[in-house]
Parts: C-alpha cells; sequence; structure tokens
C-alpha cells in the first residue's frame, strides 16, 4: 500500500494521520513545528488550539455543534477521545484543558508505528503521490502559492462572512419579499425600519464591542471588506447608502419607501437559511445578537452562523472539491480541515475523519460511499461542495440539514427529530463500510 502525506499537524491534520495509521496505513505527518512557528503557535504539541478552549455544545438534541460531536464519537473520532479525556467544567459545553488536550493527541500519534513525523515546512506538491493538504488558516506563503495552482487560483485569505438566520425566526409582519424596483424574482426579503428605529440602531451599532484582533491579524485586512460598524461610524447615513439603502423596496403595508431597509439574501436553494447582505461585521457574537435584534423583522432571530472577520485561508470548494474531499482535478490530492471551507475546531476535526474514512477505501479499493447530508457531516461536506458564487466557511448549525419528510412546528422537536434520524444514519454508515 501506498504511503500517505499529511501536511499539517492541527486538528484535521492529527485526525486524518491517526485514522490512516490505526487501520495500516503508512503515514508521513509535515508539520513545521518546532523548527519553525506560524505567529498563533506557541507549543510543540500537536492539535494546538490557539482562540478557545472550548469546542461548543455538548447537547445532541438541541445544538448541531453536540450533534456533530457524537457523530463523530460513533465514528472513533481521535480529537472528540482527547476532549471526553481533559474535559474542564464548562456547563453544557465540550471545553478542554488545553495543553493535556494537544499533550494527549501528540500521544496517541507518537504510539503509532505507521507515522513518520517530519518537521519541515512543505512548498510543493506532488499530484501523482497521496496527499492530504490539512495546512489550516495560518498555511505558509510558498505552500499557498502551490495551493493556488491546484486550485486554479481559488485561494482566499480572509474570511468576511455576514450573520446567516434561521427562515424561520424571522418576523414576517414587519418584512416582505421582494427584488429592488421588483426586478428579480421577489427572492429577497426585505426588512424596514422607521426614522427612530434606525437612529436607535445607530447608535448601537457604532458603539457595540468588536471582537479582538490576534496578533498575526491587523486592521489592514479589513481593507477589502469594511466590516458594517466601521461604515456607520463614517456618518449617520452612511448606511442608508449602503446596505440599508431602501431605494426601490417598496414596503406592501405602506406604500412607499421605508426609511431605511436590510435585505436578506438566500443562503440555500430551499430558503431556510438568510444571509444579512452587506453585513460583514467584527462584533462580537453577543453584541451581534443584542444589535441587529433592533431591526423589528429581526427581533426574535435565531442565528445559524454569526459575522466574522479574521485571516483565513481556504479554497473555492463548490468549484475544486468532491464530497469526498478530493480534487476534481488531481483525485489522489485531499484537502481537509478549514482549508476546505468548514468553520471551526470540531468541523475541521470531522472533515478529517471523513477524509481519511474515504482515502482509506480508496487505497483498499472498496466503494466510496459518502455518509448522508442527513448528518451534520455530511451535510458540511455537501455544503461546501455544492455551487455556491457568494462562497464562505461555514459552521455546524441545523440549518444546512435536510429538512424532515413531515411538518413539526415544535423548534426542538424538530430538533431532537432530525438528531435522531442523523445518528441513525451514522449508524447505517459504520455498519456499511464495516467501520
Amino acid at each position: 500500500m501506498q504511503k500517505v502525506k499529511v501536511i499539517g499537524g492541527g486538528l484535521a491534520g492529527a485526525e486524518v494521520a491517526y485514522q490512516l495509521a490505526k487501520n495500516g496505513v503508512k503515514v508521513i505527518l509535515y508539520d513545521i513545528k518546532p523548527t519553525k512557528f506560524t505567529p498563533a503557535h506557541v507549543s510543540e504539541n500537536y492539535a494546538e488550539l490557539v482562540c478557545s478552549n472550548s469546542l461548543k455544545s455538548n447537547d445532541v438534541y438541541g445544538n448541531a455543534a453536540g450533534l456533530l460531536k457524537e457523530e463523530m464519537r460513533r465514528l472513533g473520532s481521535l480529537i472528540i477521545e482527547a476532549a471526553d479525556n481533559t474535559k474542564v467544567p464548562a456547563g453544557n459545553a465540550l471545553a478542554v484543558d488545553r495543553e493535556k488536550f494537544s499533550a494527549f493527541i501528540t500521544n496517541k500519534l507518537k504510539e503509532q508505528s505507521n507515522i513518520e513525523f517530519v518537521n519541515q515546512e512543505v512548498t510543493d506538491i506532488n499530484v501523482d503521490e497521496y496527499t492530504v493538504i490539512a495546512s489550516g488558516p495560518l498555511t505558509t506563503d510558498c505552500l499557498s502559492e502551490r495551493i493556488k495552482e491546484l486550485a486554479s487560483d481559488g485561494l482566499s485569505f480572509f474570511d468576511a462572512s455576514a450573520p446567516i438566520i434561521d427562515f424561520e425566526s424571522i418576523d414576517m409582519e414587519n418584512a416582505f419579499f421582494g427584488d429592488r424596483y421588483d426586478k428579480g424574482n421577489g427572492d429577497h426579503i426585505n426588512c424596514p425600519m422607521n426614522r427612530e428605529e434606525y437612529e436607535k440602531f445607530m447608535d448601537e451599532l457604532t458603539n457595540a464591542q468588536r471582537a479582538t484582533l490576534h496578533g498575526f491579524e491587523n486592521t489592514a485586512v479589513f481593507e477589502g471588506c469594511m466590516p458594517v460598524e466601521v461604515m456607520a461610524s463614517r456618518g449617520r447615513d452612511t448606511l442608508r447608502f449602503g446596505p440599508l439603502k431602501p431605494v426601490g423596496l417598496t414596503d406592501p403595508k405602506t406604500g412607499r419607501w421605508a426609511y431605511a431597509c436590510l435585505q436578506l439574501r438566500k443562503e440555500d436553494a430551499d430558503g431556510r437559511m438568510y444571509n444579512m447582505v452587506g453585513f460583514q461585521t467584527n462584533l462580537t457574537w453577543g453584541e451581534q445578537k443584542r444589535v441587529f435584534s433592533l431591526i423589528p423583522a429581526l427581533k426574535n432571530a435565531e442565528y445559524l452562523r454569526y459575522g466574522v472577520m479574521h485571516r483565513n485561508t481556504f479554497i473555492n470548494s463548490p468549484q475544486v472539491l468532491n464530497e469526498d474531499y478530493s480534487l476534481k482535478k488531481h483525485p489522489k490530492v485531499y484537502f481537509a480541515g478549514q482549508i476546505t471551507g468548514v468553520e471551526g475546531y470540531v468541523e475541521s476535526a470531522g472533515s478529517g475523519l471523513m477524509t481519511a474514512i474515504y482515502l482509506q477505501r480508496k487505497l483498499k479499493g472498496l466503494p466510496i460511499n459518502v455518509v448522508s447530508e442527513k448528518t451534520v457531516l455530511g451535510a458540511l461536506a455537501k455544503y461546501i461542495t455544492t455551487d455556491n458564487k457568494d462562497f464562505q466557511p461555514m459552521n455546524a448549525n441545523f440549518g444546512i440539514l435536510p429538512p424532515l419528510n413531515r411538518v413539526v412546528r415544535d423548534k426542538a422537536q424538530r430538533k431532537r427529530e432530525q438528531a435522531e434520524r442523523s445518528l441513525k444514519e451514522i449508524s447505517d454508515f459504520i455498519k456499511e463500510n464495516n467501520l
């Protein structure tokens, strides 16, 4: 059996290397540490957590992040095993002792005789060799240039995402469908504000707390895409001539244009998720919920993904990637982790887990059965590989899962049934693939 090169010792790379090695595949794991460090890393261990020690909720039946972890747990994920063994009290969340977490994973990797460790920067990719690129959001410049060639220049270095809202949580009594000047199919949802509502919104927006930039980030990364709160600080009417421009949007309740109007755009074909158009933001998540809820139509909004603005490196997966995480043009080259466009620690590890499962089967000449999109693991892969001209990274949320085959009004019950369906699909996947 051929050796597999795994580039990157973060959560995704560690998961890939471990899963392949424990199943008899020879792995060469490349990581620049400890020879060099990225600006975000300080530990010599693999799978170092940088921004937080929290892996989000552990609620399997009410939170997609919790459901994702349970799917991975049942598939034998190293990352989840490490988290379960190094957890610290954090209420309903799964938080870990960072040093013990990465040390646990490093020790597990070192125990595998099938893994060869190489501590050096990778600057080239041989497309004729089985390779998994899991280099993460801080991919080095030389490797980035090679990835740009492989991914047909579809490589981003900046993640500027507006919040995404659950359609059912939008107050349609204070919103209406329609496109500007009625040019289109009426797909947008318009959220009008009167002058008093707009002024209150502006006051809170300009004074809201912003997320802290990390040492390897600076204000220069925002030059190409201005956060809505920065735009608002440049004048009271700036947003009314920008993302809150009301012209051409006639409110059927009043028969005229509003003082200001936010547009929401479909994020998925079924219209379960809506994107706040032009609302890239660097506000903290709590402030996003508080301030954006001042828009009448969003007073009860459920945020499937909050807006983020940070340095990131990710490929245009819808154009170049298959659902098994292999490149369309170079089927021996795989990508895993945040570089694919999944957002978050567990999501990154989950993509690595599935990449390893699919690649192992390919190496053994077995058919590749991708996991059902009714699971969070499958839905994430489906999302990042489905055509999307405004592609931005996505985290685990119930909005990306397909609806149930019957209407369930109660939101908690609907999530529970989606979770139960997901876990059944995972069980079936395990049986079908002898995992």
